[in-house]
């Protein structure tokens, strides 16, 4: 095995990382499990940038919470090696964009595809809904509501798009015959 090509494609794909990263405005960039620890590292480094761009208290409340809301969900519903036959269990992919009048935070983690349309149906039930109707929905979901057999109840997407009020972004990519790759993309405007 040659070695030195290996070592050459490997900088060639740490420089093109960098380039789409800059050109995508990523400010963080995380793969791997998450815990507590992982969100409050997160929300620190945030904090410290943002602050340093001068972000109004409110825009960054709002980031804070959004990370928050995303990171947990990934803690809690990122699905087990059972249905990648991988010991990828509780791991996902997130990342902060900044761009020049919002705030992107996008996760991604692997779910089984039997939730596939019910998390569809459920998520673009939210994006229809108006200010009123989503906190109708919140506070039906506290008292009755149940998503997964892990107690979400979607209560964490609602909230998004109650404070940030921009609808979620999301994508389901197929990896295997049992699971999908789930992108959840939430936008926080910076005016």
């Amino acid at each position: 095995m040659d070695t030195t090509n290996t070592k050459h494609g490997f900088l060639e794909f740490v420089y093109d990382f960098y380039k789409t990263m800059k050109l995508n405005e990523i400010n963080l960039v995380y793969e791997g499990e998450i815990t507590h620890q992982i969100t409050k590292a997160f929300t620190s480094l945030t904090e410290a940038s943002m602050e340093k761009e001068d972000e109004p208290s409110g825009v960054q409340r709002k980031v804070f919470h959004v990370m928050v809301e995303c990171l947990q969900n990934i803690s809690k519903h990122a699905e087990n090696s059972t249905v990648l036959n991988d010991p990828l269990e509780g791991r996902g992919i997130f990342m902060v964009s900044r761009g020049d009048d919002m705030y992107k935070v996008t996760t991604g983690n692997v779910i089984d595809n039997t939730k596939v349309e019910h998390l569809r149906e459920f998520i673009d039930h939210i994006n229809s809904l108006n200010k009123d109707e989503l906190k109708l929905l919140y506070k039906k979901q506290i008292k009755e509501g149940r998503l997964s057999e892990k107690g979400g109840a979607g209560l964490g997407f609602i909230d998004i798009v109650r404070k940030t009020g921009q609808p979620l972004d999301v994508h389901f990519l197929p990896v295997n015959e049992n699971a999908s790759f789930f992108i959840l993309i939430s936008t926080i405007t910076r005016k």
